[in-house]
C-alpha cells in the first residue's frame, strides 16, 4: 500500500523536523512531499514541489508566516488552520493529506500543545472519516461557519487523540 508506506516514512522522520519546521517550514513541506508521494508520482522531478499557480504559491507563504511566528492563536487553532488550509490547497498533489496531517502534529509539538508528539488525532479523523472530509470541505468554503465546524472537529479529534495516547500508554503500563 504505498499510501501507508508513505505516511509511515513521514512518521518515521517528523522527529528530526521539528527545528527546521520553525524556521522553514515550506522546506518541510517539500520534504514531507518527498516521503508521503514517493511511490505515488510517476514523474520523480514532481516530488517536492507544489504545483505552479500564483495563489497556491501565495498561500503557502502566508502560512509559513503564520507557522514562524505570525500569529499568536493558542495551539490547537493553529494546528486545526495548518490542517485544514494544507488539505484546502491540495498544493502537492499525492500525498497531501498525509503531509497535512503530519504538519498538524509538527505545529502541536512546535507550539507546546502537545510537546512530545504523543497525542493520536489521526485515530479520530479515520474512525469519523465522512465527518473529517465534511469538516475540511466546510474549512476549504471559507465562510465563517465552515471555518468554525472544522475548528470545532479538529479540536475535538485532539481531545480525542490526548485520551488515546493515555489508554495506550495504561496498555502499555498492564502489559509489563
Amino acid at each position: 500500500e504505498p499510501v501507508l508506506a508513505g505516511a509511515l516514512r513521514v512518521a518515521e522522520a517528523l522527529g528530526g523536523m521539528l527545528s527546521t519546521w520553525q524556521r522553514s517550514p515550506l522546506q518541510v513541506l517539500a520534504r514531507l512531499h518527498v516521503l508521503a508521494a514517493a511511490d505515488l508520482i510517476e514523474n520523480p522531478d514532481r516530488l517536492g514541489r507544489p504545483r505552479q499557480d500564483e495563489a497556491v504559491a501565495r498561500r503557502l507563504e502566508l502560512l509559513a508566516e503564520l507557522v514562524t511566528g505570525g500569529t499568536s492563536v493558542p495551539g490547537p487553532v493553529q494546528a486545526a488552520v495548518v490542517h485544514g488550509e494544507l488539505l484546502a490547497l491540495r498544493a502537492f498533489g499525492p500525498g497531501d493529506g498525509v503531509i497535512a496531517r503530519a504538519a498538524a502534529r509538527l505545529t502541536m509539538i512546535a507550539t507546546g500543545l502537545d510537546p512530545k508528539g504523543l497525542a493520536v488525532p489521526e485515530v479520530a479523523f479515520f474512525r469519523r472519516l465522512g465527518t473529517y472530509q465534511e469538516a475540511a470541505e466546510a474549512f476549504a468554503s471559507g465562510t465563517s461557519d465552515g471555518v468554525r465546524q472544522w475548528l470545532l472537529f479538529h479540536c475535538e479529534a485532539i481531545e480525542t487523540g490526548a485520551k488515546e495516547a493515555v489508554g495506550i500508554a495504561d496498555a502499555a503500563g498492564e502489559a509489563r
